[in-house]
């Protein structure tokens, strides 16, 4: 049995599960999401739990079962509290800001780099350093850091460039001259 599938999602109190045959859809304060269901794993709804069950021992079958529970779980999270990530830009006249629904950035280049805002997903900018990326949806959350991200990642020598907050950027030395 997987460790993750035969786990039980407890959900809460305002969130509704309708399990049908290919997919599942979560509803809660925050929206509605779906993820697929695979066939040979079932899912039901029982005194407030989401419980997921393989119909068959296959490896397909037991491969896709936790897959299935983690999406699930990914989408209650979701529609309750949200998903956010934080980027950091370093380096001398590196910024950010917001103009209507675009994220407008200077990261060293001859021109701003325009990232237009995607739907489903708020851009913040706390101050011209600091970028937070929140919404609904787990993977499009992620999906959009790192799209921001690959604009100028951030560089070995002098660590220059959009990082996320908790990434650790390994330096290395520069060139040590002639002796």
């Amino acid at each position: 049995m997987s460790r993750v599938g035969k786990s039980i999602i407890k959900l809460p109190a305002k969130v509704e599960v309708k399990a049908e045959s290919n997919f599942i859809t979560v509803k809660g304060p925050l929206g509605e999401l779906k993820s697929p269901l695979y066939e040979g794993v079932v899912a039901k709804v029982e005194n407030g739990e989401l419980v997921f069950t393989r119909t068959s021992e296959d490896q397909k079958t037991v491969s896709l079962h936790g897959l299935v529970r983690s999406l699930a779980m990914n989408n209650v999270k979701g529609v309750t509290t949200g998903w956010e990530k934080n980027l950091e830009i370093t380096g001398v006249g590196y910024r950010a800001q917001k103009k209507g629904k675009d994220l407008v950035m200077s990261l060293g280049y001859s021109h701003e780099v325009v990232f237009p805002e995607p739907e489903g997903i708020k851009i913040d900018v706390a101050d011209q350093l600091k970028i937070k990326i929140s919404g609904i949806d787990r993977q499009l959350v992620g999906q959009v850091a790192a799209d921001i991200r690959s604009k100028r990642p951030p560089e070995p020598y002098k660590g220059k460039g959009v990082k996320y907050s908790n990434e650790y950027i390994r330096r290395k030395a520069g060139k040590t001259g002639k002796k």
